[in-house]
């Protein structure tokens, strides 16, 4: 058993191969501390930080008190295929590792976690570095470099952790009585994804009795509130690449609009600041359904209800995708085409 012990890696995206690594190393040093580097050649489809990264490994490692997570965009590490398009330097190596442990003050015999394959386990390498060499187990079946290059087609080797952040929301937003609810139902069955609810229809049967009679300016906050929450939840449990939102903050603010008479500034603020990845805006031209919960059946309501909801996407420079079919089975189709080209990058 050593005394302490250092990885360093990307972990970008944290998967279930680098877990099995840091568990093998775990459990041959008392203390294992895990640097984490800036991607130098981060995918461009998702927006990943340090910070990202490193609560992915924190609550990964939360009830493992003995690894210890840090960061740094100091020091880079090249971006391989394979290990072997890797060209060591031994006096870089050297100085790096030097500049981290005294960075993190690290006892003298610490020792570096490399996997077998790893070009400084080779015994030419081992005999030049500073710092002690110790391999953990492969994983073969996990292709860091793969993973990397295309996260959606390797979800289920995504640390759960890290599915939040690679996870797109996809929102479906229209005016009453447009198909809306059963859309997301259909969609979120359909690829096994994760889903919220539309909070305004939950929050008049939790706060307001069940209709919206007593619905006032100030409910819109608290509404909003509730469907950032229900958003971060089915990110947080994503069970696809693609999570489904019923309604947005745009319809929420529309309704406002509608009924107050006015803008709500939070709700302004959680248009900007929640910003959706996709956004599927369904036409008002299927059949209205009083449920009770609806008032705005009238043609001339819901042309009007459409048209607000266009100038709210349009002032927050959001386009959504327009789906016109009155047809409830065509506008499912057209749905699953979209989700598979922009959150697959699969054709039908």
């Amino acid at each position: 058993m050593y005394e302490s012990g250092l990885m360093i890696g990307h972990f970008e995206p944290l998967h279930l191969g680098h877990m099995r690594s840091i568990l093998d190393a775990a459990g041959q040093a008392k203390t294992l501390h895990i640097v984490i580097m800036a991607h130098p050649s981060p995918h461009p489809d998702f927006k990943i930080t340090l910070q990202d990264k490193a609560r992915w490994l924190q609550m990964a490692c939360a009830d493992l008190p003995f690894v210890h997570i840090h960061t740094t965009d100091e020091i880079e590490l090249p971006v391989h295929e394979s290990f072997a398009d890797v060209t060591i330097d031994i006096t870089v190596s050297n100085a790096k590792l030097k500049r981290l442990a005294e960075a993190l003050n690290l006892p003298a015999k610490t020792v570096l976690f490399v996997a077998q394959n790893h070009p400084l386990a080779q015994s030419a390498f081992c005999k030049q570095l500073t710092m002690q060499i110790v391999t953990t187990t492969l994983q073969p079946e996990f292709d860091s470099y793969a993973i990397a290059r295309n996260p959606v087609a390797h979800w289920s080797a995504l640390h759960p952790q890290a599915r939040s952040d690679y996870t797109k929301t996809v929102a479906i937003v229209g005016g009453e009585s447009s198909g809306k609810t059963t859309l997301v139902h259909k969609l979120a069955n359909y690829y096994g994804a994760s889903f919220a609810l539309e909070m305004g229809r939950v929050y008049v049967v939790t706060d307001l009795g069940g209709t919206e009679i007593g619905l006032q300016y100030s409910d819109y906050g608290p509404i909003a509130l509730h469907h950032a929450q229900a958003i971060r939840d089915a990110k947080s449990a994503a069970t696809a690449p693609v999570t489904i939102i019923d309604t947005d903050f745009v319809t929420t603010q529309a309704f406002c609009e509608e009924y107050e008479g006015r803008s709500h500034p939070f709700m302004a603020a959680c248009i900007d600041e929640f910003r959706l990845d996709h956004t599927i805006m369904l036409d008002n031209n299927t059949p209205w359904v009083d449920d009770g919960m609806r008032s705005l059946g009238t043609p001339e309501a819901r042309s009007r209800f459409e048209q607000r909801l266009l100038d709210i996407f349009a002032r927050h420079y959001i386009e959504p995708h327009m789906i016109d079919q009155p047809d409830y089975d065509a506008r499912y189709q057209q749905a699953l085409l979209f989700i598979d080209q922009y959150v697959y990058g699969q054709q039908r």
